[in-house]
């Protein structure tokens, strides 16, 4: 088999044994904000984001990135978010990040749930997939290594308008991913 000939959709919905993913709405602000708090940010590099103007900010960098979804344990039960970017068809690769998730499903199995439906949706298309790890986001970093993805780089990136310190991690499709 080959990668799926259909352009990308990087917006999809996935379904889970516990979990929905799908396309991030306008109206989803409020319940996705209510899922967020101090310590969701505190390993980020913008710590403050759960505050409602940077909040917003973040929310409307997903609404209109094209790749902005948000995760279910319900209907309508918002418990997170993230997004597929910076799609390269020269070198079918994608990026997956912007990922939060609200604390009571730290530790349960939700985040590699989530990157697995992730994972699995962009390797319809995409050799590689990157993350983009802020340098004290410990945690993020554990659940990737976790995943098989390992440290390419650390570069610069641009958040929000600021060159932030990055780990660059990279997880390859498998070899044996077309069945």
């Amino acid at each position: 088999m080959t990668p799926d000939p259909q352009p990308p959709d990087w917006q999809p919905t996935l379904r889970g044994d516990r979990l929905t993913v799908r396309p991030l709405r306008a109206g989803d602000l409020a319940a996705l904000h209510a899922a967020s708090d101090p310590q969701v940010w505190a390993q980020h590099s913008e710590k403050n984001r759960h505050e409602p103007q940077l909040f917003e900010r973040y929310f409307n960098g997903l609404l209109h990135s094209g790749g902005g979804v948000v995760v279910e344990d319900a209907p309508g039960h918002l418990i997170g978010a993230s997004k597929f970017y910076d799609w390269s068809p020269a070198d079918a690769s994608v990026i997956i990040g912007y990922t939060f998730l609200a604390r009571a499903r730290w530790g349960d199995g939700t985040n590699t749930e989530l990157k697995r439906l992730m994972l699995d949706h962009a390797f319809r298309w995409a050799k590689t997939v990157w993350f983009q790890i802020s340098e004290e986001n410990l945690r993020s970093r554990r659940a990737l290594e976790k995943l098989g993805a390992t440290v390419s780089h650390q570069e610069a990136v641009q958040v929000f308008g600021v060159a932030r310190p990055r780990f660059i991690y990279r997880l390859d499709r498998p070899a044996n991913y077309f069945r």
